[in-house]
Formats: structure tokens, sequence, C-alpha cells
């Protein structure tokens, strides 16, 4: 199966910046997109950027001009530009990947990288 860790997670002061990265690896097949959440302490896991495989992104309204979801050339690693910072960013964020193979279609998720936002 696919394997997805997650890096880059830190202490970081209202603010601030920090960037996520997400490397895939096992047996990719045809990735349709990948994308980040997170969840924050007490709250449901909630939506936070996705970029398809044509390059196309969306992006939650609360982090809007504020964060930047990005991929290599392999499509294999995602990453997260995260400026500006607030506690409310704070929490767990996750990566993830749909992934199409043969007429199948497969979500698969990391471990999380913990971000807290905080003086």
């Amino acid at each position: 199966q696919v394997q997805l860790v997650e890096s880059g997670g830190d202490l970081v002061q209202p603010g601030g910046s920090l960037r996520l990265s997400c490397a895939a690896s096992g047996s990719i097949a045809s990735v349709y997109a990948m994308g980040w959440y997170r969840q924050a302490p007490g709250k449901q896991r909630e939506f936070v950027a996705t970029i398809t495989s044509g390059g196309s992104t969306n992006y939650a309204d609360s982090v809007k001009g504020r964060f930047t979801i990005s991929r290599d050339n392999a499509k294999t690693t995602v990453y997260l530009q995260m400026n500006s910072l607030k506690p409310e960013d704070t929490a767990v964020y996750y990566c993830n990947t749909i992934q199409v193979s043969g007429l199948k279609m497969n979500t698969y998720w990391g471990q999380g990288t913990q971000v807290t936002v905080s003086s």
C-alpha cells in the first residue's frame, strides 16, 4: 500500500511561518489529488487545501491568502507553505492522497505532524 510521511511541524510564534512536507512511497498508482487536512483538540478533522493531478488548487476560507499548497514534478511529494500563522491554526496536520488503481479509488493518510502556534 501507499505510505505517506509528513514532516515540518513545529512550535512557532503567531505571525510566523512553517513549511510542511509529505512524501509518498510504496505502491503508488495514478494520483488523482493530494491534500492537507488538520484536526485541533476537541474538533473534527477539517479540509485545508488540495491540489489535483492537473495542478488545480483549492483552499479553505480560513487559510486562503496565507497558505500555499504545491507539489514536486513526480507528484509524490506535496508541500504546505504556511504564513501569518495564528493560534487557531494549532492542530495536527495530515497529508492525504486519492489514487486510482484499475476501477478502484483509494484514499491514504499519513500519521500527521503537530503544528503549535503560541507565544
